[in-house]
């Protein structure tokens, strides 16, 4: 055989290989990695705020942080961590996701990221108000705050890069339809989702904003099936005189809930194609979270309906207290109090949103 022949096989050989490394090398200069991850919102991603202000809505006291190192409770409404600090550490950033308020975080820790989240809160003032927390606004204050001070060691440019290059999560809206429209205030609006729409319009004004100040990468968080949060499902028995002794969901507050992230995610798409340059991503934690319900023992779980705390009917916050009898093995519940997951649960959010959201960023 000639070995001139073997030229153009070779050449086609070594040009195929150079165009299979092209993509990645294009992708890595589009797409470079995630330089800091904040965080806004309310109790799923708040990692210590409110120990910082004055509100009862704290959760910096046994038994919260039984699964945290040391069994520490740190201010987070779990008994460890939050999604946001496995997806800190899945990223590279830092081992969990601390506090804006936290007196311990330095200047130099706010360029890998902070929580500026505060639990009790919502995109609705009035829901902050009722439980003398951060309101949205005020968050984004902080937000402020802390740019300026990460230009005032690192300068304006590089400033600049690490938050266009930053993953921003919005996660809040639960508090607002429990406290707003099912539990405790009488409805001052039309309909359920005229409320919704509400909301949807404060989530558009602080991504705009974020986008404004540098933000390319946003994420929100739909709501979860807050009709099977263990004090729904408490109250709902109650309501309903047919659920009376049963713990089943509330249907009709699913229903709402799905509803409402149907119309997130249809926002999230419209103001990625309004908001030049950016990604802005429907986070869902709902079919995670009913998937863990339908399906248990997929998840290793055994309890889906009660809290690990206490009766694990109702208390939460101030109510799951030092004193408060809880579960043998946290792991097999679904939820730490009445409201919030357990790590178990947000470690699985933090799993689907890996594989499920980050490809698209």
């Amino acid at each position: 055989m000639n070995p001139n022949h073997k030229k153009p096989i070779l050449l086609t050989f070594f040009i195929i290989l150079l165009l299979l490394q092209l993509p990645n090398s294009i992708n890595a200069s589009l797409f470079p990695p995630v330089t800091a991850l904040y965080a806004f919102g309310d109790s799923t991603v708040d990692s210590s705020n409110n120990n910082y202000i004055p509100t009862i809505f704290r959760s910096n006291h046994p038994p919260y942080g039984k699964s945290f190192p040391a069994k520490l409770p740190t201010g987070r409404f779990s008994d460890g961590k939050l999604a946001t600090d496995f997806l800190a550490s899945s990223l590279g950033l830092k081992p969990t996701l601390p506090a804006y308020l936290n007196p311990s975080v330095k200047t130099r820790d706010l360029l890998t990221g902070v929580s500026f989240a505060s639990a009790g809160g919502g995109l609705d003032d009035r829901t902050a108000m009722l439980s003398s927390t951060l309101t949205m606004d005020r968050q984004w204050r902080f937000f402020e705050e802390a740019v300026r001070k990460m230009k005032s060691v690192v300068g304006d440019s590089e400033t600049n890069r690490v938050i266009k290059n930053a993953l921003f999560v919005i996660s809040a809206g639960t508090n607002d339809m429990t406290y707003n429209v099912y539990d405790h205030v009488p409805r001052s609006f039309i309909s359920v989702s005229d409320y919704q729409d509400y909301l949807l319009s404060k989530i558009q004004v602080f991504a705009q904003r974020l986008y404004h100040a540098g933000a390319r990468r946003i994420t929100v968080a739909g709501l979860p099936p807050i009709g099977c949060l263990p004090g729904q499902v408490t109250l709902g028995s109650f309501i309903t005189p047919r659920n009376l002794g049963h713990r089943i969901c509330t249907e009709h507050q699913n229903t709402d809930s799905r509803l409402y992230n149907q119309k997130l995610q249809k926002l999230t798409n419209r103001l990625s194609q309004k908001l030049r340059g950016s990604k802005v991503l429907y986070l869902d934690i709902y079919s995670p979270l009913i998937d863990m319900i339908k399906h248990p023992l997929k998840y290793g779980l055994e309890e889906t309906s009660r809290g690990c705390c206490g009766t694990g009917l109702l208390e939460a916050g101030p109510l799951c207290e030092p004193l408060s009898r809880t579960c043998e093995d946290v792991s097999k519940y679904l939820f730490f109090d009445s409201v919030h997951p357990s790590q178990k649960a947000y470690s699985v959010i933090a799993r689907s949103a890996l594989q499920n959201l980050f490809p698209h960023l």
